[in-house]
């Protein structure tokens, strides 16, 4: 089992930034993938950005160029540093994380609302 614990979420205006963490406990070293997805009321959760285990990341295309992620192995921590803030980025955040036996495991959520 893995836990994840998210934080960082919050209110910040167009163009700002935003960094968000996500802690995770239990089964570590079984983790391969640690991500960041997001979600909108009436939407499907969509790929921010993934951290693959030996250093390869994945971004959606929407967020290519501005958000950044980011893994701290020895803290079992993953980052995910977002500027040039957009309304649209507007969702919940939830962070996930994928196992080498293909479990899945999700946080409880983050909201961040950009806003003027």
């Amino acid at each position: 089992q893995v836990q994840l614990v998210e934080s960082g979420g919050g209110l910040v205006q167009p163009g700002g930034s935003l960094r968000l963490s996500c802690a995770a406990s239990g089964s570590i070293s079984s983790i391969a993938v640690m991500g960041w997805y997001r979600q909108t009321p009436g939407k499907q959760r969509e790929l921010v950005a993934q951290s693959i285990k030996g250093g390869r990341t994945n971004y959606g295309d929407s967020v290519k160029g501005r958000f950044t992620i980011s893994r701290d192995n020895a803290k079992s921590t993953v980052y995910l540093q977002m500027n040039s803030l957009k309304p649209e980025d507007t969702a919940v955040y939830y962070c996930n994380a994928a196992t080498r036996g293909s479990s899945v495991y999700w946080g409880q959520g983050t909201q961040v609302t950009v806003s003027s």
